[in-house]
């Protein structure tokens, strides 16, 4: 299965066997546990819950507490589900990164960093106006549209908050799989901050199992 959880550990660099220079994001995946196998017949799709991480009994709400004790697994502090290259596992079984090969290409989900309140040249690249004196327009937004409307047309791209939003980068290379330290680099940048939670699964943009 080459879909996994982990987390962001920070960027550097990494020389490939071919003699590349490449920049990488190191990211600490798995190990993963199955926590449920959910079966078309039972719950309408195939997919499987994999869980990352250790959380305390006491914290899990009553109901949590009796599934995973009905499941017969440990209690995951992040759970979240796949579908798809799900075939022969069970609950109770292991996802570590050794599925993954160098060449493989993968997409990777994240939170991106939070910046706030932010104008409009930080958030949608605006130019701005005259840097002279006397100009009063530096970096405020310029015409809201038409002024007979009496309200902000839906869409318009104006100062607001900015960040914190799902964002995937798709059809990055994996660099390298150490199956002993749970370590996988990827080509390029990953969305989010150091240590944020991300989610690495097979690129949709190319066929299961290609390579670069």
């Amino acid at each position: 299965m080459k879909s996994i959880l982990g987390r962001k550990v920070g960027m550097t660099s990494y020389f490939t066997e071919d003699g590349r220079f490449v920049p990488v994001t190191v990211i600490e995946a798995g190990p993963c546990t199955v926590l449920e196998r959910r079966t078309k017949e039972r719950n309408g799709y195939d997919a499987v819950a994999l869980g990352l991480g250790t959380i305390k009994r006491h914290r899990l709400t009553k109901a949590l507490a009796g599934h995973y004790k009905k499941q017969g697994v440990e209690p995951a502090r992040v759970v979240r589900e796949f579908r798809g290259d799900i075939e022969g596992l069970e609950v109770g079984q292991t996802v570590t990164v050794s599925a993954f090969e160098q060449g493989d290409r993968v997409d990777v989900v994240g939170v991106s960093k939070g910046h706030g309140f932010a104008g409009g040249i930080k958030r949608h690249n605006f130019s701005g106006g005259p840097a002279s004196h006397g100009s009063m327009i530096h970096r405020q937004p310029a015409s809201n549209g038409d002024t007979n409307a009496g309200r902000t047309t839906r869409g318009s791209r104006r100062p607001g908050h900015y960040g914190v939003d799902r964002t995937t980068h798709q059809n990055l290379e994996v660099v390298l799989a150490d199956a002993e330290r749970n370590l996988l680099l990827v080509r390029g940048p990953v969305p989010g901050a150091k240590n944020g939670l991300v989610i690495v699964r097979v690129s949709v943009k190319t066929k299961a199992g290609a390579r670069a």
